[in-house]
Parts: structure tokens; C-alpha cells; sequence
């Protein structure tokens, strides 16, 4: 059976509910030389199926995570299983187990039950995006950066519109996208939210230094969760994907305007795209320059000004969308 292949039967010959013994098992005990990277709700490592020939991707949530309990786990972690779309990671199977612990507890140790919560994810080789994106890597070239473009706002598209109700991600970041063999973007850390809570999720995301720049300003500073914070976070990574530049926002400028501010006075006019991107051609130019209207206008301070999801696919196939016509001018 090819890699491929077996990639593809990993679904149906895996058991829905793991144990944390195999989980430790696939991992190496969760070896630091099996991490595949890490964000707010935890590490994943890359685990080693009993064959040999297969990999899987494991998320160790963080042992002190509020997690929901039980049952209410395992029923959001099999409705997130249900959600299959070719830009959204494929979630399929998860562990969930409480263990006994010995800690030490005001100079005593005692016994404790931890949980063992891991969700286990379709291996991607190409890993997540941000070990690709920026100046310091190996080069993307401009086409293969649109299509990663294009596939992003797929799978939030899915997310957004194609659900019973809207799946708002929290957590769009660089690392939260994964890419395959062949590029194709597919969204990560979906619906965590809906296992630690919105609030809890905020709390995580808001005090990691790393993911400054990515959150809306109603959502850092007000707590306010919608679909617009996650076009927010999508018009950050846009703009980060389409220039190359990394996003390097600091304790006072958490929501990135000065990252805004760089590329609206630096690719605001055709000369300033052309001399950046000089071995484009006309079509390709076009598209840089779509990529640029479309990041900033989802970047609006005042989410009333974003654009919808639907929007920005359409922008990005060649229609005329109204949101982005002043832009355009």
C-alpha cells in the first residue's frame, strides 16, 4: 500500500476513542524530537502507527486545560469529526482519559486525577505554514502562495457558511494551517473553542505573546467574538502570505497597526507592486493587488467594515463585490 493510501484508510481503521497508553505509545512518550509545533491548547507530535508506515498527527492538550468534561467531550469531538472539507485538517480520532497522578502539594504528595485529553489529526508533511512564509525560509513562489490564499478562505468559507451555524475559529494564526504534499492549505485548531469554552479560548489566546498582531481589536479588548474577529486574523495572514513579511506586533500594538500601516504605504500604488514583484505577469500582478485590497479591508479597526467571507471568495475569483469597490479606487 502507498503513503497515500494508507493516509487515506487511517480514518476507518483507527478506533474513534484511543487510549493513553497507545498515545504514548505512537509518540515516543511524547518526545521533544517528535514535536511537530505547538500553539495556545497545546503540543503536536508526530505519531508512529504499530505498521510502521503511518503517521498521524497528535495534539496533546495541556494537561491543566479546561476541557470540557465527559461526555460533553467526546460529543463535540465527534461532531467535529463529522466536518470533512478538503481545506480543513481531518480530525479522526482523539483520546480522552482520566488518569491517576502523584504531585506534590504544600510540601506533601498526593494523588491527583489528571486528564489525558489528545486529538488525533491526519499527518500533513508539508507542516504548518509558518515554517514557510517568511523571507528566512526557502521561498514560496507567488502562485503557489495565491492558491495557499485562496484554500485559507475555502475552509473558513466552510466553516463560516456551511455549517448549521457559524464555526468561529479564535485562533487563526500561521501555525493553525497546515499544508499537505501538494500545498494545499487545511485549517487546524477548528472548533477548539467549542471544547474549552469561548471564554476560556480567550483567556489563552489573548495571554500568548505569540499570537499578538492576529486578534481583532473588539476581541482582545472587549471580549468580543464574531466572525469578523476571524476576518481580522485572516486579513493579517493574507497580507503576511502575499508580501512575505512577518507580522511582528509588540506588547503596545497587539492588534499589528503598524504592520498595516507598512503595507498600505508600501504596495498602495502599481509601481510600488511591479518593483516588488518584478517577474510577475500582468494576471499574477492582479492578484497581488487583490490579495493587498483584500487584507487591509479585513484589517478595518471597525469590523463593520470587513468583509464577509463570502465576500473575499469572491473578490478572489474575479467578481466585482461592492465592499471592495472604494478600496479598488
Amino acid at each position: 500500500m502507498s503513503s497515500l493510501q494508507s493516509q487515506q484508510s487511517l480514518a476507518s481503521t483507527l478506533p474513534t476513542n484511543l487510549p493513553a497508553t497507545f498515545m504514548k505509545e505512537i509518540t515516543g512518550d511524547f518526545a521533544p524530537e517528535r514535536e511537530l509545533g505547538r500553539s495556545v491548547f497545546g503540543i503536536v507530535y508526530m505519531g508512529v502507527l504499530p505498521e510502521g508506515d503511518r503517521l498521524i498527527a497528535v495534539k496533546r492538550l495541556a494537561e491543566n486545560s479546561s476541557v470540557s468534561a465527559g461526555k460533553t467531550f467526546e460529543t463535540e469531538v465527534t461532531n467535529l469529526m463529522a466536518l470533512k472539507h478538503e481545506n480543513v485538517v481531518e480530525l479522526v480520532s482523539f483520546c480522552h482519559e482520566s488518569q491517576k497522578k502523584v504531585v506534590q502539594h504544600n510540601g506533601r504528595y498526593v494523588i491527583v486525577d489528571v486528564i489525558e485529553s489528545c486529538l488525533c489529526y491526519k499527518y500533513l508533511p508539508n507542516g504548518s505554514l509558518d515554517k514557510h512564509l517568511y523571507a528566512d525560509t526557502t521561498p514560496i513562489n507567488w502562485y503557489t502562495r495565491f492558491n495557499i490564499i485562496k484554500g485559507i478562505c475555502q475552509g473558513l468559507h466552510f466553516l463560516h457558511k456551511e455549517l448549521d451555524g457559524p464555526l468561529v475559529h479564535m485562533n487563526l494564526v500561521p501555525s493553525s494551517i497546515w499544508l499537505d504534499d501538494n500545498w494545499v492549505p487545511k485549517i487546524a485548531d477548528f472548533g477548539l473553542s467549542r471544547l474549552f469554552g469561548q471564554e476560556q479560548t480567550r483567556m489563552y489566546t489573548v495571554n500568548v505573546k505569540g499570537h499578538n498582531g492576529y486578534m481583532a481589536p473588539e476581541y482582545l479588548y472587549r471580549g468580543e467574538i464574531s466572525t469578523m474577529s476571524d476576518i481580522y486574523s485572516l486579513g493579517m495572514l493574507i497580507l503576511e502570505i502575499t508580501t512575505g513579511e512577518k507580522n511582528c506586533a509588540v506588547p503596545e500594538d497587539r492588534s499589528a497597526r503598524k504592520f498595516v500601516d507598512n503595507v498600505h504605504q508600501n504596495l498602495k500604488t502599481d509601481e510600488q507592486i511591479i518593483y516588488k514583484y518584478p517577474s510577475l505577469d500582468p494576471n499574477g500582478l492582479q492578484q497581488v493587488k487583490a490579495c493587498i485590497v483584500i487584507g487591509l479591508k479585513c484589517v478595518e479597526a471597525e469590523r463593520s467594515k470587513r468583509p464577509s467571507i463570502a465576500d473575499i471568495v469572491d473578490k478572489l475569483n474575479g467578481k466585482r463585490v461592492e465592499i471592495f469597490e472604494q478600496a479598488d479606487n
